[in-house]
């Protein structure tokens, strides 16, 4: 007989479906053209009804399956009685039915750490630049990213009226990731993805640095992760603190499992385990491939900038 899923292929498959519903209710927030904006930190820091109603939805049904689960989102919110509406209770047949990489098969729920951007890239949504929207849901173990869900919502919106609208990736480190194309980008060029909202002199200065055949500036840290393993860029880099653990768990997971990287700009990789700082503070280093090449040419003046 088949052995019973372990939790590990059964929390990947609860967030997958979990991340299906939270696209739901992004798109049907922005249907009602009442987004309800409130900005936290300033105008590049933003939240919606949709950010909001998306984490206690997330939050809320995971955490109705997976109690001893640690789980960390990015808004504070109070913690209100969520209603039964916005509670997911499916998995992915799928991903059960994929076998457990044999040093996951003992997890434990108390043993894991789950980090959620119920939105990212909050403000392109609030603009408009509905592709660059995603929701992340990173999965930890021993302080390290091995499984994420990542949503685009808008995946094809621009495709026409029969377009099937929204995608779900999702990759388990040891198994892989599923749900696009892998493509490497084009050999011998330099395309580099970087922040739209959050540039800076530093971080134009280290783009300035790498030489690069083109630059393209987008929102959201799960969608770049997108753009490298489909081939549309060769490296993410972002030499800035700003990026926070929800932005990167789920990214890195996927990122991984098809065999790229992704550290800090001095090639520290990210700590997970749910006492760890949440920012980010010394940028963002990402490629499929050649991810060497990129590390060697960052000054040294860049890397002094910025403190891990």
């Amino acid at each position: 007989s088949m052995a019973s899923p372990t939790l590990l292929m059964r929390v990947v498959a609860s967030a997958y479906s979990v991340a299906e519903k939270a696209a739901t209710i992004v798109r049907n927030v922005m249907a009602t053209g009442d987004l309800g904006i409130v900005e936290k930190s300033g105008a590049n820091d933003l939240q919606t009804k949709a950010d909001r109603l998306v984490q206690m939805s997330i939050c809320a049904s995971l955490a109705r399956k997976f109690p001893k689960v640690t789980i960390i989102g990015e808004e504070e919110l109070p913690p209100d009685e969520v209603n039964e509406e916005l509670i997911e209770d499916g998995h992915c047949e799928e991903i059960l039915k994929k076998t457990c990489p044999a040093q996951y098969t003992g997890i434990k729920e108390e043993e894991l750490v789950i980090w959620v951007d119920p939105l990212d890239g909050t403000k392109e949504y609030t603009e408009g630049l509905l592709d660059h929207v995603t929701v992340l849901i990173g999965i930890a173990y021993g302080g390290k990213a091995i499984a994420g869900v990542i949503n685009q919502p808008y995946y094809n919106y621009e495709a026409g009226a029969d377009a099937v609208l929204g995608r779900t990736i999702w990759g388990v480190l040891g198994i892989g990731a599923f749900g696009f194309q892998l493509t490497e980008a084009p050999a011998g060029k330099h395309i580099i993805i970087t922040t739209r909202s959050h540039s800076s002199t530093l971080v134009n200065d280290c783009i300035s640095a790498l030489n690069p055949d083109s630059v393209i500036r987008v929102g959201g840290a799960g969608n770049k992760i997108i753009q490298l393993i489909e081939g549309k860029a060769s490296a993410y880099i972002f030499a800035s603190p700003g990026c926070k653990k929800w932005d990167t768990c789920a990214p890195e997971a996927i990122l991984h499992a098809v065999g790229g990287k992704i550290t800090d700009i001095h090639g520290n990789s990210f700590q997970y385990n749910k006492e760890v700082k949440h920012m980010n503070s010394a940028g963002v280093l990402a490629t499929l491939r050649n991810y060497d090449y990129y590390a060697s040419r960052i000054p040294n003046t860049v890397k002094q900038s910025l403190v891990p």
